[in-house]
């Protein structure tokens, strides 16, 4: 298997580094390119054995699965410029939400997934998202959830929901970070406990409950309910929380769907020249 990525950025990079640090690629099956060489050779520096292809057409000529890794308004300039290069015995595969399938099968005559990573497949943790264009054979779908289980849990999705299941795999990382740091600046003010004791504590914490919840032993509402005792200190802080936060992530799922609904009129104009319902 020869794996191609255009675009070699934040996620472009971490995709790479995980499938080589996992064992599931070697350096001598990707070939990266990047709108900017010196990026592309760079990685290349650090991963001795992968290949700089001097454009997205050879990239995506070489290559029997291609990642696309790039932002949702290139995705047209890059797709014009591979367009001839694309067979259809390829899989080709975006990282990124807002593209629909339909975007690129109207396009390309390769076999279309969406699969939609996480920061935490670094640790080789975490979920992808997945979502199948109608060309992916079951053998095609195996064998690109095969690589990704070397990284990640592959989930299936329907494309409609790829943005509520982002929110929760994808941005959730940046969202319970932020709790967390929350967490560990009120107790610095409040304590004067040092600040590196108290984010220690806070990841020990994180990773633990996360383990808690992925082993099946409890639910979150078990969790909460094993750890406050009633009339207790926990349920104190429950109740505030519950108070407090109200509604808060329906405004956070408003927010973030607006902001895709946006940009996916964007793409519809920019492949389409208009608004598809």
């Amino acid at each position: 298997m020869k794996a191609g990525f255009i675009g070699t950025g934040s996620m472009g990079s971490l995709l790479i580094e995980a499938f080589i640090r996992s064992g599931a690629l070697s350096p001598e099956q990707i070939l990266v390119t990047n709108r900017t060489p010196a990026k592309a050779r760079l990685l290349a520096e650090r991963f001795p054995g992968v290949a700089v292809a001097s454009s997205n057409s050879q990239a995506a000529a070489e290559s029997s699965i291609l990642f696309l890794c790039v932002k949702p308004m290139e995705f047209k300039r890059v797709i014009d410029e591979i367009r001839s290069a694309v067979a259809p015995s390829q899989i080709i595969v975006s990282i990124t939400s807002p593209v629909q399938i339909r975007h690129l099968e109207e396009e390309l005559p390769a076999k279309i997934a969406k699969v939609v990573p996480s920061i935490a497949n670094r640790a080789l943790a975490g979920a992808t998202l997945c979502a199948y264009g109608k060309r992916m054979r079951e053998e095609d779908i195996s064998a690109l959830e095969s690589l990704l289980s070397r990284i990640s849990t592959p989930i299936r999705i329907d494309e409609r929901h790829t943005r509520v299941a982002s929110d929760i795999s994808s941005c959730g990382p940046a969202f319970l970070a932020f709790f967390l740091q929350q967490l560990v600046d009120a107790a610095v003010r409040v304590s004067g406990i040092p600040r590196e004791t108290a984010l220690r504590m806070a990841v020990q914490m994180a990773g633990a409950t996360g383990s808690l919840l992925a082993s099946g032993q409890f639910t979150p509402e078990e969790l909460q309910a094993r750890v406050a005792v009633p009339g207790g200190i926990t349920a104190e802080g429950l109740k505030l929380l519950d108070r407090d936060l109200n509604g808060v992530f329906d405004e956070l799922l408003r927010v973030t769907h607006a902001k895709y609904e946006e940009d996916l009129d964007k793409l519809d104009t920019l492949f389409f020249g208009t608004i598809k319902d």
